[in-house]
């Protein structure tokens, strides 16, 4: 079992270099947050829309299909479980509900007495039913598909958007580019190049999380536990200590990096200036804002829902 290949969180990859990791990473920012703002009071075409542009600029971008096949198909089945499960659930309406349509389901266009009527329209034949399957105890109705399709496209476009992001761009990238977009809060006495250091901490503590879990995982593999014999309470107090384990392995790896900095003398950024990423605009970042522009004009004419 390896976490690290088969579910790569947070990771950056570094070989091969996509067109995805060129771009520069105050463009991708605002693409992310476009992901994940333009979601709300969208319709559920936009939504689905969503889902189907993260996955072609996967594909797109060339990235290998050892990174993203596993992730891709677990997050996938992930989304369509909840899909089926918020579809079939109850919608909280709590009501038998009747078809607003007469039985025939035709309605007739009211009689004029104008000497000269005007031409009617033809008999409406379209017919509505609130409920669209219902098969024993599965009910599956209009609020309730609207609910899962809700619930099913945030949750894949919040994670897989987040990871993409995550795994095309560098960390000291990230943080320079959030540098430079929060360089307006200096001017409130905001400390800046603090938030974006722990920030660079952060997503490189990451790895090292997966990494104990990983080895945790494989020394309780190795030791042939008969986890029948142990039972349930056995079992739990098992993993309480692997849980306690990991927590002290990774204050460890805390404690260790923070010797590292102040060994090489970082104690403040006034101290030790914080080299980050050099930002430059180039040319598919151009195209890249001009394409933003579009994906929020075609935004705006899809409306909202209410």
């Amino acid at each position: 079992m390896d976490l690290l290949r088969s579910l790569p969180l947070g990771l950056y990859l570094e070989q091969p270099q996509t067109w995805l990791h060129k771009l520069d990473p105050r463009v991708k920012i605002a693409w992310l947050m476009s992901f994940l703002t333009s979601y709300s009071f969208a319709t559920n075409e936009w939504r689905i829309l969503l889902v189907v542009l993260l996955i072609l600029f996967t594909l797109f971008a060339k990235i290998p299909r050892r990174v993203w096949q596993q992730q891709l198909g677990w997050l996938l089945t992930l989304t369509v479980l909840v899909l089926f499960i918020a579809a079939v659930s109850p919608d909280g309406l709590g009501v038998n509900y009747q078809p607003r349509l007469p039985a025939n389901e035709q309605i007739l266009a009211p009689k004029s007495n104008s000497p000269s009527p005007t031409p009617q329209p033809a008999l409406s034949t379209k017919k509505y039913s609130y409920v669209l399957f219902h098969q024993g105890p599965v009910r599956i109705t209009r609020r309730s598909l609207d609910l899962a399709v809700r619930l099913s496209t945030i949750l894949f476009t919040v994670i897989y958007s987040t990871n993409l992001y995550l795994l095309t761009t560098a960390p000291e990238e990230i943080t320079a580019a959030i540098e430079s977009i929060m360089q307006p809060l200096r001017r409130l006495k905001l400390p800046v190049t603090e938030i974006t250091l722990t920030l660079t901490l952060s997503l490189r503590f990451i790895p090292l999380v997966l990494e104990e879990v990983q080895n945790l995982i494989r020394s309780v593999m190795t030791r042939a536990i008969n986890w029948k014999k142990l039972g349930l309470k056995g079992a739990v107090k098992v993993w309480m200590i692997v849980a306690e384990r990991l927590l002290e392995n990774l204050l460890l790896r805390a404690d260790q990096m923070a010797n590292a900095m102040m060994v090489r003398g970082f104690t403040s950024p006034n101290e030790h200036k914080v080299q980050w990423h050099e930002l430059r605009l180039k040319r598919w970042d151009w195209f890249a804002i001009a394409t933003l522009t579009l994906f929020w004009g075609v935004r705006v004419i899809s409306g909202n829902k209410f």
